[in-house]
């Protein structure tokens, strides 16, 4: 579990990232699951989009993938939400 120090480190982090993924009317699928597990291991941090023409809404889709994926919502900004989850193979990120 993350502290807000840890929260705020992260968003801070985030600010500068481009968005890597988009969620749109097809939802939370098997394959974006998959592929947002791989660019969490590669990353630890993800920036995501969801589209006006997702049936979900952004803090839902979050929270979905946070628990397919094993991470955790760092932030949900208007339509992007942030993920992060420590990386199994590699460290990249030193939190305060």
């Amino acid at each position: 579990m993350l502290t807000s120090k840890q929260r705020a480190q992260l968003r801070s982090m985030a600010s500068t990232m481009d968005t890597i993924m988009q969620i749109g009317k097809n939802g939370i699928t098997d394959a974006l699951v998959k592929t947002v597990g791989d660019a969490l291991e590669a990353r630890e941090l993800i920036k995501m989009r969801v589209l006006e023409n997702s049936d979900m809404t952004v803090r839902d889709a979050a929270e979905a993938l946070a628990a397919a994926t094993g991470a955790e919502v760092v932030a949900v900004i208007g339509t992007k939400c942030i993920l992060y989850r420590e990386s199994q193979t590699k460290k990249t990120i030193e939190l305060c």
